[in-house]
């Protein structure tokens, strides 16, 4: 089980490591030039990829700059300036005020909220930290805004928080009906093996999402149900199966409890398919179809994701799908089973060593006995013997003043909790809030006290557990920037600093490690799904070259991809439990005229951006926060495709660029989750979405389905602005802001008079700009900034008319000098000659809309295996598969720009 992590030659090393994204948790190599120059490619070796990479993953190189890295500790405050400190005084801080916290109002006045972005390591010590010494349960993580639902439905049905199957399963099923899961874009190579199974054995597949999502392309049927259906339409097929008798009678009596009970609840839920259809908002023929499909077919695999888990009614809807595979025995075999698939890189990891506030490390809870065992293996002074504070309730209690201390660790709360302004509200009071991130500038670092610099990927040594359990090996292979340290260490010396420096002995991340895989073992006896201890001895030899492995893997035994095969559970009686599920109304009241706003991820981009962002290939393929909006709601509302728009909700408003698509159902309304206020003026997903909304059983809120209204807004003026430096423009109105070749582009707009240059170019002096052109007849400004022949900044401001395009000015950002002809084209906004590229399609490859549409016209192409011989895109991740053949399917008609 281990292997060669590193091998070298020619100058140069090559390190094999994991990609810090979504939960796929696909293999990477990175190769260092003797220059110190960073490739990486996907890992052949690796089970969960095969040497494929995402649009992401093969950007990775990409991000590795220094731009925005917090280098070393600060201390100061909101209202006062940082200063720098050493090591030893900002880890004295933060030991002195949680302490101090701790002597004048308990342990429950302090929390930390992590990140699945952490290493399990990390998340470990954090763990051990709070519900071990400290003695307060108030450590939750942003798993709890992804994955909270799915482990409560584990929980209750298979008695442990643990997927069945593998990724192999994808491979040898013969029906894969994907829900709320949009794995095209959010699991990209994933969906790639799907894909792949689909051609070589006729896989099919059915996709239930109220959306069409690029998966639509490879489904054989989609589902086009109403947001919040979901457990209808499965409560409904329970129902119909049973009545039809597609039971395993033998599977239920040996090894399932509560049958009877789902029955009659989905009966009475559900009773007919007629009843389905109507409440689900579709036609009785296709959820009659579906039905018989699922039926018919002996291997199924159901994936399921954040449409699914982000709900109100999430955990039930978990349950309501492995109901299916219990009553018809589709478990523990190859090909079958349910499957979540989560969305951060080590969600899984973080679950394992007890990252949620209402579990303890190793998958273990709060009964007595559970306590105790913890308690013993830590020799802990004060465990915590009750469960924490969930997210949700964890900023309400900081707002209300009885959390007084906060250490957030690699994650944004300021933008990703629901009821954003809540949530900074929360922390502008709090007495201390630290955070630790490789970022110095966040929206939730903003508000710190005391910031500490972590190590990112490339830096970080540790594991990271995948959507199918397979643990990897995350290794480092660049310094540290600036004096940025490990997370785990960090913890590591405040606890010494607390008094615990006996339990926090550690050196390594090694020594981390091998504790983690102890307790795991510790009494455990097969009682629990979570087993390591195989590598409870493993030496740093050994876990420097630790191969990926799929847990558990117990002492003396191999580790073990699928689990259930022999119809034991981690129930106390070895039985899996179906749950009796009722489909709950929207919580939320829908007002006349009003749409259900439903968030999520983007093909490019990943969680607040702090590292895509830094991206030009990433950010080129949505370049703004754009609302997707039904064409029909759209004509209703004056709403036009590339106009801006007005969201308001009940918490909050923004705006953003309109996208008016057929993809998009009538009566719902997307916007992405990615943007920030370091990124626009006015679209933090977060400030819109309240928290209200959350699952009663697991503390998931429901970010899928808020009330909003939209309307046009027109401003009065637009522009856009190139700088080489990071700009935050203070006219208010719109803006938004991406990563290109050698700067930034600004994309602007206004109510009123247009601002002066300052308020868009703060600190720069605008008499220094070396050519400038006013347009009286259309009101418009041309601005350019020379450093010698360099360009430093240019600025493009309409009050009428259209904007150049922005393809060639932004590759002059690039350039180190401008010849004559740039010089000449400079404040035309375009180069005699020079096709502008226009809006980036494939992102692996940068092919932009206006080279495909050229490249089909001119070469005759007809397929996207031509496109891909002669372009390229397509032809890596293939996430841009299915709008390259949107593109194929219009290119005669479109219009280029």
């Amino acid at each position: 089980m281990f292997d060669g992590a590193e091998l070298a030659s020619g100058g140069q090393r090559e390190v094999k490591t994991t990609c810090p994204y979504c939960g796929v948790g696909c293999g990477v190599i990175a190769r260092v030039a003797a220059d110190g120059a960073v490739s990486v490619r996907g890992d052949a070796g690796h089970p969960a990829n095969r040497g494929r990479l995402c649009s992401k993953g093969s950007a990775l190189a990409d991000t590795l700059v220094p731009e925005g890295r917090l280098l070393h500790p600060e201390i100061g405050g909101p209202e006062n300036r940082y200063r720098r400190v050493s090591w030893d005084e900002a880890l004295g801080e933060v030991a002195r005020r949680f302490s101090d916290t701790i002597a004048r109002h308990g342990p429950d006045s302090v929390a930390f909220y992590v990140s699945g972005q952490l290493l399990t390591e990390d998340y470990y010590v954090a763990n051990k930290l709070m519900k071990g010494f400290i003695g307060s349960a108030n450590i939750d993580t942003n798993s709890r805004l992804c994955m909270a639902s799915s482990v409560v439905g584990h929980k209750r049905g298979l008695g442990a928080d643990a997927v069945p199957g593998s990724y192999e399963d994808f491979e040898c099923a013969d029906l894969v009906v994907l829900v709320g899961s949009n794995l095209a874009w959010c699991h990209p190579v994933l969906n790639q093996r799907l894909l792949a199974a689909r051609a070589e054995r006729g896989t099919r597949i059915v996709l239930v999402d109220p959306r069409r999502t690029d998966c639509v392309d490879a489904a054989d049927r989609h589902l086009a149900l109403k947001a919040g259906t979901d457990a209808v339409l499965f409560n409904g097929l329970l129902a119909w199966l049973d009545s039809r008798g597609h039971r395993d009678a033998g599977f239920t009596a040996a090894h399932v409890e509560g049958v009877e009970e789902a029955l009659a609840a989905a009966r009475a839920d559900a009773p007919d398919v007629a009843t389905v259809a109507r409440r689900c908002g579709m036609e009785e023929a296709e959820v009659a179809a579906f039905y018989a499909e699922f039926a018919a077919t002996g291997r199924v695999v159901t994936v399921y994701s954040q449409g699914v888990n982000q709900s109100s009614q999430g955990s039930d809807t978990v349950n309501a799908i492995l109901n299916l595979h219990f009553l018809t025995g589709r478990i523990g075999r190859a090909g079958c089973g349910p499957f979540s698939v989560t969305g951060q890189p080590n969600a899984m990891g973080g679950r394992e060593v007890g990252g949620l506030a209402n579990q303890l490390a190793a998958h273990m809870g709060f009964t007595a006995e559970e306590v105790g065992r913890v308690g013993r293996f830590w020799s802990a002074p004060r465990m915590a013997d009750k469960p924490g504070l969930k997210a949700v309730d964890l900023f309400r209690a900081i707002e209300a003043g009885t959390v007084k201390a906060v250490w957030i660790m690699a994650t944004n709360p300021a933008v990703s909790m629901p009821d954003a302004g809540r949530v900074r509200r929360a922390l502008a009071k709090c007495e201390t809030v630290v955070v630790s991130d490789c970022i110095r500038d966040t929206d939730t670092g903003r508000f710190a006290h005391i910031r500490l610099p972590a190590k990112g990927w490339s830096e970080k040594d540790g594991t990271v557990t995948n959507s199918d359990r397979t643990v990897s090996r995350q290794r480092a292979f660049m310094a540290g920037a600036g004096e940025a340290r490990a997370d785990w260490w960090i913890m590591t010396q405040v606890a010494r600093r607390m008094g615990f420096a006996e339990a926090f002995r550690y050196e390594t991340a090694a020594a981390v490690f091998r504790e983690h895989a102890a307790l795991s073992g510790f009494e455990n006896g097969g009682a629990r799904a979570f087993d390591i201890g195989a590598l409870g001895g493993l030496d740093d030899d050994g876990y420097d070259a630790l191969a990926p492995f799929t847990w558990p893997w117990r002492t003396g035994s191999e580790p073990q991809k699928r689990l259930f095969g022999d119809g034991r559970f981690f129930t106390a009686d070895g039985r899996a439990r179906m749950l009796a599920v009722t489909a709950k109304p929207l919580p939320r009241v829908l007002p006349d005229g009003a749409l259900l706003l439903n968030s999520g991820r983007l093909r490019d981009q990943w969680h607040t951006m702090t590292r895509t962002g830094l991206s030009a290939r990433l950010s080129a393929h949505a370049p703004e926060p754009r609302l997707d909006i039904n064409p029909a709601d759209a004509a209703a509302r004056g709403l036009v495709d590339g106009g801006l728009a007005r969201i308001a909700t009940a918490a909050g408003e923004a705006l953003a660029r309109v996208h008016v698509t057929d993809a998009q159902s009538e009566g719902a309304i997307f916007l992405p989750m990615h943007w920030t206020d370091r990124f626009t003026g006015a679209c933090v997903i977060g400030r819109l979405i309240d928290d209200g909304a959350v699952d009663p059983a697991s503390g998931q809120p429901d970010l899928k389905r808020m009330p909003a209204t939209v309307e046009p807004w027109r401003p009065d003026w637009t522009a856009f602005l190139l700088a080489r430096r990071p700009v935050e423009p203070g006219h208010g109105g719109y803006w938004a802001r991406r990563a290109v070749a050698g700067g930034h582009l600004v994309e602007m707009a206004g109510m009123g008079a247009i601002p002066a240059v300052e308020a868009w170019l703060p600190g720069l002096d605008p008499a220094g700009a070396a050519v400038e052109f006013h347009d009286e007849a259309r009101g418009g400004l041309r601005m350019a900034w020379m450093d010698g022949d360099r360009l430093e900044a240019c600025l493009f401001v309409a009050a009428a008319g259209r904007l150049p395009p922005r393809g060639w000015l932004a590759g002059l950002l690039a350039a180190d000098g401008l010849d004559d002809g740039a010089r000449a084209g400079l404040l035309a906004g375009r180069a005699p000659g020079v096709a502008d590229e226009g809006r980036i399609v494939c992102a692996c490859f940068s092919v932009g809309i206006n080279r495909l549409a050229h490249a089909i016209r001119d070469r005759g192409l007809t397929s996207v295996a031509e496109i891909g011989a002669a372009l390229k895109a397509g032809t890596n991740c293939g996430s841009c598969v299915p709008e390259l053949k949107e593109v194929l399917r219009h290119a005669h008609q479109r219009e280029v720009a």
